[in-house]
C-alpha cells in the first residue's frame, strides 16, 4: 500500500494532505522519515509513524454529521490556536478528521471520517458530489443576478466558476436568501461568488452534500450517518 493511502486509511488526513506531511518530513517508516511519495507500506508489518506517533489502521470506519457552528475552524488543529471542529466530536475514540473545509464563520453541515478513501473522493473535483448552501445576501438579489452566478462568474484569482444551480428563496431591499447548489469547493467559493456581482454575504450555511441533509441536527451537535446515507456516499463515489 501507498504510504500516503496507508495514512490517509489510518484517518490521519485526507490523501492530498498526508502526501503534504510526507514532504515535510512528518512521517517515519521504520524508524526512517521517508520523503517518497510511492514508498510502499506493509501495514502488517512496517511501523510507521507521524509526528513521533505511531499509526496504525482501524478496522472500524465512522461517519459522522456535524452541524458546525461559526467561529471555529473545520482542522484537526490550528496554528493560530482558534477553536476547530473536534471540540465538538471529542467522545469519538477512532481519529477522525473533516472531510473539506467550511470557512471560520459559515455554519452547517460538515462530515467527519476515518475513511480515507472516502474522503479522497467527497473532495475530488472529478466526483462533482453537489453541495447545498442557504446565503443570506446584503440588499436584493434579482432574477437577473442568479442567472449570472449559475451561468459562472469569474472570481476575484481569474477562476471562472462552473454552471451551478441558485434559486432566490427570498428578496427584499434589505436581504435576501439564496439556495445555492454547486459541484465544486474552491476557497469560501460562494461568498466570492455573489462577491463577483458585487453582493456581500453576511450569513451562509451548508444544508446538504448531495442527497444528505442536515435535517434538524442542532448546530453544535454531531450523529452518525445512517447506513442507507453512508450506502447511498460509496454508490455515488464508485466505492
Amino acid at each position: 500500500m501507498r504510504l500516503q493511502k496507508f495514512l490517509a486509511e489510518a484517518g490521519i488526513a485526507s490523501r492530498r494532505k498526508a502526501e503534504e506531511y510526507i514532504a515535510a518530513g512528518r512521517v517515519e517508516v521504520n524508524g526512517i522519515t521517508v520523503r517518497e511519495m510511492g514508498f510502499i507500506v506493509n501495514p502488517d508489518k512496517d511501523q510507521v509513524k507521524y509526528m513521533n506517533k505511531p499509526v496504525r489502521l482501524s478496522s472500524n470506519k465512522v461517519y459522522i454529521m456535524l452541524n458546525k457552528p461559526a467561529g471555529c475552524v473545520s482542522t484537526c488543529k490550528d496554528e493560530s490556536g482558534r477553536p476547530t471542529v473536534m471540540q465538538y466530536v471529542k467522545d469519538i475514540k477512532e481519529r477522525l478528521y473533516p472531510v473539506g473545509r467550511l470557512d471560520f464563520t459559515t455554519e452547517g453541515l460538515l462530515i467527519l471520517t476515518n475513511d480515507g478513501e472516502m474522503a479522497n473522493r467527497l473532495t475530488h473535483p472529478k466526483h462533482n458530489m453537489q453541495k447545498k448552501y442557504l446565503a443570506v445576501v446584503d440588499g436584493e438579489v434579482t432574477e437577473e443576478d442568479t442567472e449570472r452566478l449559475a451561468k459562472g462568474v469569474v472570481l476575484d484569482d481569474g477562476y471562472k466558476t462552473a454552471p451551478a444551480v441558485f434559486k432566490i428563496l427570498s428578496s427584499s431591499p434589505a436581504r435576501s436568501e439564496v439556495l445555492c447548489v454547486i459541484g465544486e469547493g474552491k476557497n469560501r467559493q460562494i461568498r466570492r461568488m455573489f462577491a463577483a456581482i458585487e453582493k456581500n454575504v453576511c450569513y451562509l450555511k451548508r444544508v446538504g452534500i448531495g442527497d444528505i441533509g442536515l435535517g434538524n441536527l442542532k448546530k453544535g451537535k454531531y450523529r452518525h450517518l445512517k447506513q442507507d446515507e453512508v450506502q447511498y456516499l460509496r454508490k455515488s463515489l464508485k466505492l
